[in-house]
């Protein structure tokens, strides 16, 4: 069965806080291979002009998907998961993130296109800080596979 076409405009959010931390922050900088000091070292991250440990750019997709999880559970949406192929994703940036940021994310299902048996969901999440202000807009498209 495809992905319900009615579900584009649908928006859910802002989600439960998330709350960057220092050992989250090294955590992705080991596992992406981010080799800045300032990922790692308070004194480093301070020296570039940051308050905190600066996250690498990409960091913004941990706190992204989690939220991206309340289109691919909601049954009005149909995402069948085990069917799912991650297409493209883009960040814009408004500021970086650092260790003591909470974060609050609002999905919005932008577009969903059919062909070829396969429907493309392009959602967009809105990353906020505390005072609400932007912090990254992650855009991120899904290759659901239709049955056959």
């Amino acid at each position: 069965m495809p992905v319900n076409p009615e579900a584009v405009g649908r928006q859910y959010g802002p989600s439960e806080v998330y709350e960057v931390t220092r050992v989250k922050i090294r955590e992705f900088a080991d596992a992406v291979d981010a080799r800045s000091f300032a990922h790692r070292d308070v004194a480093a991250a301070r020296a570039e002009g940051y308050d905190d440990l600066v996250a690498p750019s990409t960091f913004a997709v941990v706190i992204a998907q989690r939220a991206e999880f309340h289109v691919v559970v909601d049954p009005e949406v149909g995402v069948d998961f085990s069917k799912v192929v991650h297409a493209d994703e883009r960040f814009t940036h408004h500021r970086p993130i650092v260790a003591g940021d909470e974060i609050t994310t609002t999905i919005h299902i932008d577009k969903i296109t059919q062909r070829a048996g396969i429907s493309m969901v392009t959602t967009r999440a809105e990353l906020a800080d505390a005072e609400g202000d932007p912090v990254t807009t992650v855009l991120s498209t899904l290759a659901v596979r239709e049955d056959a």
